[in-house]
């Protein structure tokens, strides 16, 4: 699939209707944490808001405030629609020319419409006096970059090819928990023994526009594998394929046993719902690890994981960056918060709490949790794929069409129709 680079117009709406960030609840929004004006003073505006997520983000503004001495922050996060409504807010302040002295984004081509609009500033200083490059997957650092310049910092690597579990249930409906190597048709059979027994066998928070995507995509790499998934990426491997089709029947296998209320429910909703008992797996990003622990449920006793079905060994990457603005009204801030995000004592903070791992590889990960612990090893020894459901492997515009073609086959389970649909979008 190419890439399509849009026309400098339409830049930022393409972001807009495409970007769905790991998170994004519809809890309340973050509220002011400061005011603006005066040189410490700094806006940070994210989609940020579900409980594991806020406590993060207060992690970096708390670190930024202890290495910037009477420095005021502005939390400008936006609840709601997997980041989709803080977008379209960002997009008219873009248009007004009252950026955000920083705002969250994804690495690739979410970060290079900023750059070649003229929105955003490269954070080559940063990286130099840290020596990011270093500690970074190469990557990593290629997808911050336009032009052989650097224009994010990433604060940490959620993985999104996770599978979560309530033990309890499992073992009530006489389910083994999943190892590493679980099977899709073990995974199907398994969600129909739990259906028998009157328990919904698998939440989807499908009110945020990323869920349904990302459990197809997550079957998806289950089903190709991590090198065909490159391939089908970089347009070698064509969406019409007899292997993506497998993937779509065996995505239309799964829906059956879907929660009958997963539209009107956010991924962070359906994750309480796991914990408290009241559906057996849901396919999500780690981001719902945060999540399961804020609410209280005890890893290894209470909730298990695996990665998805089939794909073990790889790690599909859904990363959060920080840009700076161009125009930013604080840039001497900004820029101190670029370098404060991408230290090594932020980077372990945030993600304790998030439930990611930090994107340097020479961050001491030992006092982190077992799961996370064993996150970060997978994220330094698998195999890396970006995300599609998150706009980091394809375009923005490819990500919405990816959005709608996996809608509506929700619906109609016509195989050949959606992936005749992705081809298309991906020419």
């Amino acid at each position: 699939m190419k890439r399509t680079r849009p026309l400098a117009g339409a830049l930022v709406v393409g972001s807009v209707l495409a970007l769905a960030a790991c998170g994004g609840s519809s809890s309340s929004p973050g509220g002011s944490a400061g005011s603006t004006g005066g040189g410490k003073n700094l806006e940070v505006f994210s989609w940020w808001t579900s409980g594991s997520e806020s406590a993060a983000l207060k992690q970096l503004i708390d670190a930024y405030k202890g290495a910037s001495s009477g420095a005021k922050v502005t939390n400008g996060a936006v609840a709601g629609g997997g980041g989709g409504n803080a977008q379209a807010i960002l997009q008219t302040r873009l248009q007004g020319n009252d950026a955000p002295d920083t705002w969250q984004t994804h690495p690739g081509d979410a970060i290079k419409q900023y750059v070649d609009a003229g929105y955003v500033t490269d954070l080559q200083s940063v990286y130099a006096k840290d020596g990011l490059t270093k500690v970074m997957p190469k990557a990593l650092v290629n997808a911050e970059s336009t032009n052989g310049k650097v224009y994010g910092v990433s604060t940490g690597a959620h993985r999104g090819n996770v599978l979560w579990f309530n033990k309890k249930l499992l073992k009530a409906a006489g389910v083994a928990e999943p190892r590493p190597g679980y099977t899709e048709d073990q995974f199907i059979s398994d969600l129909a023994k739990l259906k028998a027994k009157g328990t919904t066998p698998l939440c989807v928070g499908a009110k945020d526009p990323f869920a349904a995507p990302q459990l197809f995509e997550n079957t998806l790499l289950g089903t190709i594998g991590p090198d065909k998934w490159n391939q089908l990426v970089a347009g070698k491997l064509a969406w019409t394929s007899p292997e993506v089709k497998r993937a779509a029947t065996t995505f239309a296998r799964l829906l059956p046993y879907v929660d009958s209320d997963a539209s009107a429910t956010t991924w962070d909703q359906v994750t309480k719902k796991l914990a408290a008992g009241d559906c057996a797996f849901e396919s999500m990003g780690d981001w719902a690890y945060g999540e399961l622990t804020k609410d209280g449920v005890r890893e290894g006793t209470d909730f298990g994981y695996v990665p998805h079905p089939g794909s073990n060994g790889s790690f599909v990457m859904v990363v959060d960056t920080f840009v700076v603005a161009k125009n930013a009204k604080h840039p001497d801030a900004a820029h101190k918060w670029a370098a404060v995000i991408a230290s090594k004592a932020a980077q372990l903070a945030f993600n304790k709490d998030k439930g990611s791992t930090p994107v340097r590889t020479d961050v001491d990960v030992s006092s982190l949790p077992p799961y996370q612990r064993q996150a970060a090893k997978d994220f330094r020894s698998n195999t890396l794929v970006w995300s599609i459901a998150h706009g980091e492997a394809t375009s923005p515009q490819f990500q919405q069409s990816f959005y709608d073609a996996v809608t509506q086959f929700m619906q109609s389970k016509d195989v050949n129709a959606f992936t005749q649909s992705l081809s298309s979008a991906g020419a």
